[in-house]
């Protein structure tokens, strides 16, 4: 789905798959787990606040972890491009897994974004991982540069 998606919005110029139903799309570039080589995929934000963004490494419900989620568990520094219109190119970002605290808060409010989390958490024995992506501690300009 993901390359669809990707094909999609390279066609139309951007003009499509900047979201999906309400959710705004971001691209994700993490670091390969193994490789190491750079790795892009385009993801659905349920929740944004401020600089930070609320990924769900759901893959659908599957029994398996998404491997964009696997590689910033590995390398958490990744490259997040917001794709609507007025948002910034790629800026550097630190990806962390949200305590169960964060997850109690959270859970209920990306359901409430997208339904289809709650039935893809139903489908699956593992408990759906939260990410917040947010700017490095000391990160304080706007190249849209930096080393994965």
């Amino acid at each position: 789905m993901n390359a669809v998606h990707k094909s999609l919005f390279a066609a139309s110029r951007g003009r499509l798959g900047k979201s999906i139903g309400k959710m705004p799309v971001v691209k994700l570039t993490t670091n390969g787990r193994r490789s190491g080589q750079p790795r892009t995929v385009m993801l659905a934000t349920p929740i944004q606040d401020g600089d930070s963004y609320i990924l769900v490494a759901s893959k659908g419900g599957d029994d398996r972890y998404p491997d964009w989620y696997r590689n910033l568990v590995a390398h958490p520094a990744i490259i997040l491009e917001p794709l609507a219109s007025g948002l910034g190119g790629p800026e550097p970002m630190v990806a962390r897994t949200v305590s169960a605290e964060e997850r109690s808060e959270l859970w209920p409010r990306i359901v409430a974004a997208y339904k289809g989390y709650g039935s893809y958490q139903d489908k699956t024995d593992r408990e759906i991982p939260i990410v917040v992506v947010e700017p490095p501690p000391s990160y304080t300009s706007n190249s849209g540069q930096a080393d994965l």
